[in-house]
């Protein structure tokens, strides 16, 4: 039987027991609601728009790597039949997530991105009951000093203050770079290291070819997929290694990442981001 999985690893994913897990997005400066209910992805607009839904990516099990080291994980991990994802169509909401997730454990970054969306974003009335973006740039450049204390992200307050205003200076330009190039480009951003860029990136275009393959998400769920299997311990040895497995073959690489993550996300638990 063929199955669909949805990854639902964005911190703005609002799964509550029994909820209908659902999130909004901003499209093309339009609010959208995405929803899954277990069978399919929805995306209803919030306001009057003629602008096309955001878009679903999609990866296929037969796009799994072929090598035989690999085997045991590509077995647990195929289960997942098709993995189906929207990626963020906004380019600052994908960094400041991404900053959030520094140095802190997954569960904790996901109650600091709702708290801080909900305290300073735009709040918006959804079939799902009532959701926020996260505050935009022109927002985080005006918040006091109090503002990132009272929310949890004091810590996080210089790199989002130096995202903030190389965004409004050149979110355009940065909007049509390829992947690799929008890597480099966040790298260039105070306090945005190369696990933040990359991990932005991919949540931003969905290309998980560029995600930081040696992130503990990463390490951590492709333990507990294949217990059995010996992997590296350390990041850069792991990434090596799941390069290898891929042949460095992009969509390969790509695929293994996604469903590693979104097998992950079906099996949540706490993790810790780097602190670039």
């Amino acid at each position: 039987m063929h199955t669909t999985a949805f990854t639902i690893d964005h911190p703005a994913w609002a799964t509550g027991p029994g909820e209908q897990p659902a999130r909004v997005v901003l499209h093309q400066g339009e609010p959208w609601l995405i929803s899954c209910d277990g069978a399919e992805l929805h995306r209803q607009p919030l306001t009057d728009t003629t602008v096309e839904a955001p878009s679903i990516g999609h990866a296929f099990a037969t796009d799994l790597p072929e090598h035989a080291e690999a085997a045991p994980l590509v077995a647990e991990l195929a289960t997942l039949g098709t993995v189906a994802r929207v990626p963020n169509p906004w380019l600052w909401d994908a960094i400041t997530t991404a900053v959030l997730r520094q140095v802190v454990r997954a569960e904790q970054a996901r109650k600091v991105y709702r708290r801080w969306s909900a305290t300073h974003g735009r709040p918006l009335e959804t079939p799902a009951g009532a959701l926020s973006l996260a505050p935009d740039p022109a927002t985080v450049l005006g918040l006091p000093d109090e503002a990132f204390a009272a929310t949890g992200t004091k810590f996080h307050r210089t790199a989002l203050r130096a995202a903030a205003s190389a965004y409004t200076l050149r979110h355009e330009e940065w909007e049509q770079l390829p992947a690799d190039d929008l890597v480099k480009a966040l790298e260039e951003v105070e306090r945005i290291g190369p696990w933040t860029a990359s991990a932005a990136v991919a949540d931003y275009t969905g290309d998980f070819s560029v995600y930081p393959h040696g992130d503990l998400a990463v390490r951590t769920w492709a333990r507990r997929a294949a217990p059995g299997l010996t992997l590296p311990q350390g990041d850069r040895a792991f990434a090596a290694q799941w390069r290898r497995w891929t042949d460095n073959d992009r969509t390969r690489l790509h695929t293994l990442t996604l469903f590693a993550l979104t097998w992950g996300s079906h099996v949540r638990t706490a993790h810790t981001a780097p602190p670039d």
